[in-house]
């Protein structure tokens, strides 16, 4: 156990990793899918830069940030993190879910790494505690994106920098077969919905290409099925790839994706300056700056 010096609280401290959250909650889904696919989406894994090209589109820092303190929310397996770590800054890294084990066999033996499980809307610092926040593909899994981001803001030094995305909410996104077949397949029991998955993507997968030969993104989607052959995965890992993503689409208790219109009053609303909202590899990406004191 170790204890809270100010409240004088207790919490769990297992596997090396501080526990702020019950054991069960809403992300259990992330948890399971990450600690089966632990290694699945690391650059480390793939010998690619599909993680180390997205922090750098939704981010733009510089390679060395030497000195300076990040928090990272919704860490998953550390597919992110890996890449944060390489900066020499220090990595302050949680997920709501037991994905934590995860990123700690991926990424625990980085000094500058300080891992936790916690929840995004009582995130355990002091307000104003990072000079950088970045959250990528987190926040329409939780229950409240708008007071998720408010969250977060609040742990944004003065001058500091706040980075996002998160699923674009527009005709074309909700479209999607998640979003038909989310509500049935959500309530699911995991390992159940996880061995279907598995069982038809041999035969999806193949079809879902073809498909997007022929259509490109278009064709692709009309399959329930995800695949990624087009980033340059091999065969046995874009089939890995597939089961995971179909299983992270359709089994989330929260998937509410958001305008740009939203995200950007989100920046509004907390006062943030030199916004830059877009449409990214992900979704919608945004990034601010909190004014300086004086």
């Amino acid at each position: 156990m170790i204890r809270c010096s100010h409240c004088s609280n207790e919490y769990s401290l297992i596997k090396f990793i501080p526990r702020f959250v019950p054991g069960e909650n809403y992300a259990d889904s992330f948890g399971f899918q990450w600690n089966r696919h632990r290694k699945t989406q690391l650059d480390s894994f793939s010998g690619l830069d599909i993680s180390k090209r997205r922090v750098e589109d939704a981010t733009a820092w510089p390679a060395d940030l030497s000195g300076q303190c990040i928090l990272e929310a919704g860490s998953g397996a550390g597919r992110f993190t890996e890449v944060l770590v390489k900066t020499g800054a220090e990595i302050y890294s949680f997920d709501y879910s037991t994905a934590v084990d995860a990123n700690y066999l991926n990424n625990g033996h980085n000094k500058n790494l300080h891992l936790f499980q916690g929840d995004i809307f009582k995130i355990p610092f002091a307000p104003e505690s990072f000079d950088k926040v970045i959250c990528l593909g987190v926040i329409q899994h939780t229950p409240d994106p708008a007071q998720a981001f408010a969250s977060l803001a609040k742990q944004v030094k003065p001058g500091g920098e706040l980075v996002i995305d998160v699923y674009r909410d527009d005709l074309l996104a909700r479209l999607q077969w998640k979003y038909l077949l989310r509500p049935f397949t959500k309530r699911i029991e995991q390992q159940k919905l996880y061995r279907l998955i598995a069982r038809l993507a041999p035969t999806l997968v193949p079809v879902a290409r073809v498909l997007r030969k022929i259509a490109g993104r278009a064709g692709a989607r009309l399959v329930p099925i995800v695949e990624f052959s087009y980033l340059g995965l091999s065969a046995e890992l874009n089939m890995e790839w597939a089961i995971l993503d179909t299983f992270d689409m359709l089994s989330p208790e929260y998937d509410l994706p958001q305008s740009l219109e939203t995200v950007q009053s989100w920046f509004a609303r907390e006062g943030f300056v030199d916004v830059n909202v877009r449409n990214g590899l992900n979704g919608v990406v945004g990034k601010g700056v909190k004014p300086a004191v004086g």
